[in-house]
């Protein structure tokens, strides 16, 4: 392996066993860069993980009790060093090494956060890279409109209001500097969220179109009550919210003052 030693991955397992064997495996077999992950049981899952197996390094964390998608993250980062960190969801796959490209675009001090292209199985694209929600997007949503933000024509890099937490790269200390993720969601706009604060900060959100990953997403809650629910509550909270409102009352400014 070659590259930035300092990078970290945090995968969190939710019995997700042959999801998260699969991903191991494409890092095995795909990633050179230098990388340490730290992988998360949010319940527990037996047969242990074999990480004895694999040519990087690897950390088990085995949670007592379940956690949310940012109080799991913000427990890897504590373990994190002061390099880059890197959220992987389980169930996202490589074909290649994604890492030499978007360290390139993060090493941009005007970067706060990175993603690479995404695509679903089938290789059509994902919308992780989208505006922020209103409430005339979540109606619409509501009703089965869910609006994609295609990425600009011939652009290795464009900047999207924010990036989906099933790949994240930051820096430890922007992320740290940031608080960490806002525990205060719950499974749901967590992402959304701390890329509002980043670019409150002035930084931008990027997504680089030379690095591509595959997802299969599972859209939970479209099928359980239970997951709308929190997906309600916690887009609830980030309307609500400073960053959002700040951000909002600068674009209607900006709007305003233009000739």
């Amino acid at each position: 392996m070659s590259g930035d030693a300092s990078l970290v991955i945090s995968v969190v397992s939710h019995g997700q066993r042959e999801l998260v064997l699969g991903l191991l495996g494409d890092l095995q077999r795909h990633v050179r860069t230098r990388f340490r992950l730290i992988l998360t049981e949010n319940v527990p899952e037996t047969p242990e993980f074999p990480v004895a197996d694999y040519a990087f390094p690897i950390d088990v964390i085995r949670n007592e009790n379940r956690k949310g998608f940012g109080a799991n993250h913000n427990a890897a980062l504590a373990r994190a060093g002061d390099g880059w960190f890197c959220v992987l969801n389980p169930d996202i796959r490589l074909s290649s090494d994604p890492f030499p490209a978007l360290l390139a675009v993060a090493r941009d001090p005007r970067i706060g956060v990175v993603a690479p292209a995404v695509t679903g199985p089938d290789l059509e694209p994902e919308d992780h890279a989208r505006e922020f929600p209103s409430v005339f997007t979540l109606l619409a949503k509501a009703f089965g409109h869910r609006p994609h933000l295609p990425s600009p024509a011939g652009e290795a890099v464009f900047h999207p209001d924010w990036v989906a937490g099933m790949f994240m790269l930051v820096r430890c200390e922007t992320l740290r500097a940031l608080g960490g993720f806002d525990e205060r969601y719950f499974l749901y706009y967590e992402d959304v969220d701390l890329c509002a604060r980043i670019r409150d900060r002035g930084l931008e959100v990027a997504v680089c179109t030379g690095a591509s990953v595959i997802h299969a997403a599972r859209r939970e809650s479209r099928r359980n009550l239970r997951y709308a629910a929190w997906h309600l509550r916690s887009a609830a909270r980030f309307l609500a919210s400073r960053p959002r409102i700040a951000l909002g009352l600068r674009a209607r400014r900006r709007v305003a003052v233009r000739p």
